[in-house]
């Protein structure tokens, strides 16, 4: 396993890496896996609780994610081409960051519930529903599959804003 660099939107060239749109895996391999186990240990040492392949500079459809409390034993999660359906009418605000725009959290409005498809780390077709942190989650690193920020939920001057701050975290570390 290894640490990989994560994406920010202060680089040119991770953010365009970033905005193009993931494409799908043809099976969970051996590759596959390995490339699931950097991420985890990546999102770790970030730390974070959700990544998707493409901020790594991976554009394919994969995504990490841990969501236990500090304290808890790990709960690592993998899902490879995951699809989104049948969202709640019901809304979700939650404060959300981002490990590719570090340092800036604002608030989205999401579906409160959301049915998610794909193949777990062993290759399985699993379905579930989502809701709470975990809808949440799961739609954030969907919107970095398709190549969209949650910045891009945000109005123009607080995507400036955001945009203005990682700029100026960047410059100071």
């Amino acid at each position: 396993m290894a640490i990989r660099r994560i994406l920010t939107i202060d680089n040119a060239a991770d953010l365009a890496t970033l905005k193009k749109i993931s494409t799908p895996v043809e099976a969970v391999t051996d590759e596959v896996r390995a490339l699931m186990d950097d991420m985890l240990e990546t999102m770790y040492d970030a730390p974070g609780i959700g990544l998707a392949a493409v901020q790594i500079g991976e554009p394919v459809r994969i995504i990490v994610m841990d969501l236990a409390r500090e304290g808890e034993e790990p709960a690592p999660r993998y899902f490879v081409n995951p699809e989104l359906f049948d969202p709640s009418e019901e809304l979700f605000v939650y404060e959300e960051g981002c490990l590719s725009v570090p340092e800036y959290f604002d608030a989205v409005e999401r579906p409160a519930r959301i049915k998610v498809r794909y193949l777990n780390y062993q290759g399985e077709q699993v379905v579930e529903e989502a809701e709470g942190l975990f809808a949440v989650c799961i739609q954030h690193e969907m919107d970095h599959l398709e190549g969209v920020l949650f910045i891009d939920h945000l109005s123009r001057l607080r995507r400036d804003r955001a945009m203005a701050k990682v700029k100026k975290v960047r410059r100071v570390a």
